[in-house]
């Protein structure tokens, strides 16, 4: 249970569907809200080309300069792209990028040091992978399908054919006349590309789990399937296609690369796995790696396998000896972001299995990290006051940041449910524990905290706001829960109101609780009398509303997949959006601090922008 705020972040991640359609439109990216900086998030995708990886980081492309592989350097990186990079692929001089929402996107990387957007060709779906071959370039677009892109002026891509998978096109691979499409819960589609313009399904291989990803070397196409592992598929002939073997690794397999005798699985959950494939019909493990993070991508080059290791960022494995493989060097590629609080001139940031990050955001266009502190559990949630950041990382971790470059743990509190959210009022901290409830932490001192008392909510407490004699509880499934604190010790229910829609976060300003929910957007709650709140007004935000923030007369809402909206809230009774920013990554929380507002965009990192009133 202490993982459940976990599972419902993932959950999130993995339900995300976006509707594709044959007219593609470019969708307006922001209203009255603009870019400021953005620092940090996860690396999906890598690809290696001489002396240089190309990695994907949140919603960048960095370039490593890998020539001296115990010491990669960036040596450049892109600007912030519209979505989170998902895969990448190097022809030449450039980069071609499948970047989620954002589509296709061509990087001139002839200079590594100065990468640059020449073109884009926004696909319909949401773009996993990308394959490179002639003047053509093949996007694995998740409900979009195959997407077929004319490249051969990069300045200026156009589609010239698509077609539509049964399941979501989530890897891809080109030989010959054919791309090899792995999706999902479709299988193996084998696609005819002979003519670009009209792509015609050769046949496919419906394999037993979700075909994430897809290689092919010689006669075979190597898929990884998810809880299928990986499964070796002969194609020696396109139109008939029949399983020579297949090899259950532990984890689940999400990416493939195939070099020599072997192939080199990213499986989430147990790293890296290399599997002797000489004899197709009979693969077996030849050794492992167990990489410190989620592995999603591999690409392989001489004697390393480059790890895409999500959090963790790039592992560079050494597998000469593939029974005995061993990490040559990383790059920590900074996290994931679920949470964030900010005070003075620093952001503070939970970052998941990556714990505390502290960034440094006296110039809010060139964020930059000051340090970090490895919380042992998932940070989902922070509050500063004083000297000290509180963080939710399952237990609550009391971190002394007097020395924002140096912070170190005061103490903690263990917190029965797992600690999802805090807030912190005078001497207490309030902890969101999930099934546990409420739970209040007298921390007057902090390197000497003590549970005062706790409260059950019915829901699972995911999120927490104080105000005045009263915490405010996002219950989950049992909406807002108010319970009154006045005695810390004997804490009892106040009032409760049930949202229409699931409750993740909440904030409280004057009369007023403004709650995120799951697929009922913002509400709006009279608690001007915490035993009768009432519902004042709403509104429907596009995307899954996770977190809420207010400041003056707006809230500013985390909405998934729709990023950032901004709610004039001025009259309860009838909220209108004032603004958005449509954020590369997830939006799960939110803070703002004078003209600016931060968000935790999940695997888009820490973005920050500008609302322009």
């Amino acid at each position: 249970m202490k993982k459940l705020f976990v599972f419902l972040t993932s959950l999130a991640l993995v339900t995300l569907s976006l509707l594709a359609g044959p007219q593609v439109t470019v969708a307006q990216q922001s209203q009255n809200v603009e870019l400021v900086g953005q620092i940090g998030g996860s690396t999906y995708a890598v690809a290696v080309q001489g002396n240089y990886a190309y990695i994907g980081v949140g919603p960048r492309l960095v370039i490593l300069n890998i020539a001296d592989l115990a010491h990669p350097a960036v040596v450049g990186q892109t600007g912030v792209l519209p979505g989170v990079v998902r895969g990448v692929t190097v022809a030449g001089d450039y980069a071609y990028v499948a970047d989620g929402d954002g589509g296709l996107r061509i990087i001139n990387v002839a200079d590594p040091a100065h990468p640059s957007e020449v073109g884009f060709y926004d696909t319909p779906g949401f773009a996993y992978g990308v394959a490179v071959s002639g003047n053509y370039a093949y996007v694995a677009d998740g409900d979009g399908g195959l997407r077929i892109i004319n490249v051969a002026d990069p300045a200026h891509p156009s589609e010239v054919g698509f077609y539509y998978t049964p399941g979501r096109a989530s890897g891809v691979a080109v030989s010959g006349s054919y791309a090899y499409v792995a999706a999902g819960y479709g299988g193996l589609c084998i696609i005819n590309v002979a003519d670009p313009a009209n792509p015609t399904e050769a046949s496919f291989y419906d394999t037993p789990g979700y075909a994430y990803g897809v290689a092919v070397s010689g006669n075979y196409a190597y898929v990884a399937d998810g809880y299928g592992g990986l499964r070796i598929i002969n194609v020696a002939d396109p139109a008939n296609p029949s399983e020579a073997g297949f090899y259950d690794t532990p984890g689940y397999a999400e990416g493939v690369a195939v070099s020599g005798s072997y192939a080199y699985v990213a499986d989430r959950g147990s790293g890296l796995r290399i599997i002797n494939v000489a004899d197709p019909a009979n693969p077996t493990e030849a050794g492992f790696y167990y990489t410190p993070g989620y592995a999603e991508g591999v690409a392989v080059s001489g004697i390393y396998a480059y790890v895409a290791a999500g959090y963790s960022g790039l592992r560079i494995i050494d597998v000469a000896d593939p029974a005995n493989p061993t990490e040559a060097s990383f790059y920590n590629t900074p996290w994931w972001a679920s949470g964030v609080a900010v005070s003075g001139n620093y952001a503070y940031v939970a970052a998941g299995y990556s714990g505390l990050r502290i960034i440094d955001v006296a110039d809010p266009a060139h964020p930059s990290e000051a340090s970090f502190y490895n919380t042992p559990g998932w940070a989902s949630g922070v509050a500063v006051s004083g000297n000290y950041a509180y963080v939710a990382a399952g237990d609550l971790r009391i971190i002394n940041v007097a020395d924002p470059a140096n912070p170190s743990e005061a103490s903690f509190s263990n917190t029965p449910g797992g600690a999802s959210g805090v807030a912190v009022s005078g001497n207490y901290a309030y902890v969101a524990a999930g099934y546990s409830g409420l739970r209040i932490i007298n921390v007057a001192d902090p390197a000497h905290p003590s549970e005062a008392g706790f409260y059950y909510t019915p829901g699972l407490a995911l999120s927490v706001a104080v105000s005045g004699s009263y915490a405010y509880v996002a219950a989950w499934y049992s909406g807002l829960r108010i319970v009154n604190v006045a005695d810390p010790a004997h804490p009892t229910g106040a009032g409760f109101y049930h949202t229409p829609g699931r409750a993740y976060g909440v904030a409280v300003s004057g009369s007023y609780a403004y709650v995120a929910t799951e697929g009922s957007g913002l509400r709006i709650i009279n608690v001007a009398d915490p035993a009768r709140p009432t519902g004042a007004g709403f509104y429907h935000t596009p995307g899954r509303a996770y977190g809420v923030a207010v400041s003056g007369s707006y809230a500013y809402v985390a909405a998934g997949d729709s990023g950032l909206r901004i709610i004039n809230v001025a009259d309860p009774a009838r909220p209108s959006e004032a603004g958005f920013y449509d954020t590369p990554g997830l939006a799960y929380g939110v803070a703002v601090s004078g003209n600016y507002v931060y968000v935790a965009d999940g695997d888009g990192g820490l973005i920050i922008l500008r609302f322009l009133e």
